[in-house]
């Protein structure tokens, strides 16, 4: 089974992180919650606790597909500031492993070229951080093994967009369905 690691750091954003672990539970893929200080506890830009499932130094980054990194301020900066992140963000685009990032995180792919040649989104008013990009004006586009995202408004289309890399479009079209039922 395909794993996907998600990366929570002081001032994430909720929406933009836990949207994306809840269609990807409920589409039975493997996701976990990772803390990227020594400590389970990361509190949220609006002030939340998360407790995540490990800590940064807890996951074996050699046994993951996919690495997801949600927005929000200061969490986009405290990511970045994370050298063992950072080092495998590079290490799985340099692998041709998935990288998904949304609202300001796409920015740390900018910063790092990641995303020279392929079609990006972020956040409005980040899209000069966007090196090498070139924008859409979406909620959510995949471009080779980058997915990102506009912000929480596109949460649920980032999160069906990993859903569909790993289970295809029918199903991600079974679950659209079902949770469109929900809020509908």
């Amino acid at each position: 089974m395909k794993k996907i690691l998600i990366f929570f750091a002081d001032g994430f954003e909720e929406i933009e992180g836990l949207t994306v672990v809840d269609l990807c539970r409920r589409a039975k893929l493997d996701i976990s919650t990772v803390s990227i200080t020594d400590s389970n506890t990361v509190v949220s830009s609006h002030k939340i606790e998360l407790k995540t499932d490990y800590t940064i130094n807890q996951v074996n980054f050699d046994e993951a597909d996919m690495i997801v990194l949600p927005g929000g301020i200061p969490g986009t900066p405290n990511l970045e500031a994370c050298s063992l992140l950072i080092e495998n963000v590079v290490k799985f685009n340099e692998q041709g492993k998935m990288l998904a990032a949304i609202c300001a995180a796409p920015s740390i792919l900018g910063h790092l070229g990641i995303l020279k040649g392929k079609e990006a989104i972020c956040y409005p008013g980040f899209e000069e951080e966007l090196e090498g990009a070139t924008i859409k004006n979406v909620k959510s586009v995949t471009s080779g093994n980058v997915i990102t995202a506009c912000g929480m408004g596109g949460a649920i289309d980032f999160g069906l967009d990993i859903v569909a890399h790993y289970q295809g479009q029918q199903a991600t079209d079974d679950l659209a369905v079902k949770i469109r039922q929900v809020i509908d």
